[in-house]
Order: structure tokens, then sequence, then C-alpha cells
């Protein structure tokens, strides 16, 4: 049986089945309640690579801070560093800093309307051009990550990858509303047909799925372990920071706690996890400093770019409030 539109009615189905579990059981994520499309831009830039729940209070904090492109335009990469310290992947908010100047100075302040003009910008790709494009401006086009990648694997009983999955998350997108169906999409692979023990019951595509409860786990990449050192001298209010070069391949510019030998009283030690990294940190009180670094009052901290362990570290030392 076709429609009159040509879609099987099947697909018709299917697509009000899971529009209509979005719609109840969507998650009520902060910038799924706007359309701006720089709003929407900033969300998937921090997204990339990063769990919701630690994006929810940067996001926040981000467009406080730098509430339209060109707030963002006019401030510095140190300012930006700043705000985004403690996210990860700084790579990022160099990017979408060097986009916003671009998109101000080249097009008035107007983020691109297409995906294909998106991905001419920045630090943005297929998936996120696919992303802010239909749901800023219903473009219709697909995304794929890796949780619609799952969903779609487990639906039709078969991997996919490439332009083979990319194709299929095409033919079934609801071209009439593209942005929700998209986060439908994600939101499904996210809350319900998980890696691990998905939640097949209250699946809204349980009746359609071919492989129900299916492992699809891809083997993770092995994981390193590393001890650092850092030492931290003090100087009542004050802590001695140091600056990574500016073409350091690794957060270059960030501040940091210098390097040490761990020898000396054990101010703290804690976890760090980075990709595939776990480090054991250490870090040590100090009296001597080299040359080369610079001393920070306590209450200028938060201003200062710093690299995920130096913010973890004087969070420990109670030199740093926040995240």
């Amino acid at each position: 049986m076709k429609t009159s539109d040509g879609k099987t009615a099947r697909v018709k189905e299917i697509r009000t089945a899971l529009r209509r579990w979005y719609g109840l059981h969507g998650r009520d994520l902060p910038w799924r309640r706007s359309r701006d499309p720089y709003a929407i831009w900033v969300s998937e830039i921090m997204l990339q690579q990063t769990r919701v729940v630690a994006v929810i209070d940067y996001y926040a904090r981000f467009l406080e801070r730098f509430p339209t492109v060109e707030a963002l335009a006019r401030a510095t990469e140190e300012q930006v560093l700043a705000t985004w310290s403690g996210l990860g992947y700084y790579r990022r908010a160099r990017a979408l800093h060097a986009a916003a100047r671009q998109i101000v100075d080249e097009r008035g302040g107007q983020l691109p309307a297409t995906s294909e003009s998106l991905r001419a910008l920045p630090g943005i790709g297929r998936y996120t051009a696919a992303a802010i494009a239909s749901i800023a401006f219903a473009e219709p086009v697909a995304v794929v990550d890796g949780n619609v990648e799952r969903v779609l694997e487990r639906f039709d009983g078969r991997p996919r990858s490439g332009e083979q999955v990319w194709a299929r998350a095409q033919e079934l997108l609801d071209v009439r509303a593209p942005g929700d169906w998209n986060q439908a999409m994600m939101e499904l692979g996210a809350t319900l047909c998980t890696p691990m023990a998905p939640r097949c019951d209250a699946c809204p595509l349980k009746k359609w799925c071919k492989l129900p409860g299916h492992d699809v786990r891809k083997k993770p990449p092995a994981r390193t372990r590393r001890e650092l050192a850092y030492g931290m001298a003090r100087r009542g209010e004050r802590v001695y920071l140091v600056q990574r070069a500016k073409d350091a391949s690794l957060m270059p510019s960030m501040w940091e706690l210098p390097a040490v030998k761990a020898v000396g009283k054990v101010a703290a030690t804690f976890q760090h996890a980075i990709t595939n990294t776990d480090y054991t940190i250490t870090v040590v009180e100090v009296k001597k400093v080299a040359k080369g670094g610079k001393w920070f009052k306590s209450d200028e901290l938060d201003g200062v770019p710093l690299t995920g362990i130096a913010r973890k570290a004087l969070r420990r030392a109670g030199m740093l409030k926040g995240s």
C-alpha cells in the first residue's frame, strides 16, 4: 500500500510513532527550548564528544557571557578559553571563536542556513552542519551520529557504514519536521536504544525492529595509564602558574601548574581522564618556582584559561569555585 506522497504507509507509521514518543518523553534540555541558530550552534559544538550532563552548565554560562555571535566575535581568545575551561577539547572553542569572527566579518552576523554552507566554517563537519541546519533552519537533511547508527543497525537488522548509513537515515527522515525527527532519533539512541541493556519494552519502534536487544557494542580502544606530578606554590591567596606554548600540540596557551618530580608534601591526588588515557595526578607543595610563570590571585582564576588538571587541583586547594 502506498500513500499519496509516494512513501510507504509503514514509513509514515514509523515516523508518527517516533515523533509522538519524542514529544512525550524527550528530555527537557536547554538548547531544545530555542530556535536561535547561534544558541543551537553553540550547543552542537559543545556536545561533540561530550556527555549531555557535562554540557548543560557550561552552555548556560557560555551564553550568559557571550549571548550573541557578535559578542563572541568581539571577545579575545583568552576570554573564550577561560569560559570554556574544564569542558575539554579546546580546539572546539578556538574554532567556534574563529567561526564567529568569520560570520560577523563576512556575513553580517548571520549564520549560514544550509548544511553545505555551514561546513565551510571552522569546526563544523558533516554531522554538526546537518544538525544545525535541520534544527535551526528546517533543512530536510538527516544526521548520523553513534546513536543514530546504532538505532538503524538494530532497526534494519544489519550494520551500515559510510554513505550507506547516511542514505538510510535520509530515507527515513520526516521532511515535514526534520529538526524534531533528527533529535528524536538521537534521543532514542541515547536513552532507550543504548549499547548495553537497551530498553526495548519502551521503544516506540519495537514492532518494526529486526534485532531488538542485539549487542552492537564496538570494542573500545585500549586505555593507557600514566602518572603526572605538579607543584603548587602559594603566597597567601596567590598561586603560581605557567603557560603552555602557543604552538603546543595540546591545549596551546592554556595555564597550568608547573610539572615537577613528585617530591614534597602532597597537597592532593586525584584521577583525570583524557581521551584513552587515565592519569593519576599528584600535586605537591613547592616553595621555589622557575622563571617564566605568573602569580595569580584566587579571585582572578575564573578569568584564566586553565587546563582541566589545573582546574581540578585549584578547586581541591580551595582557590577556585564552581566547575
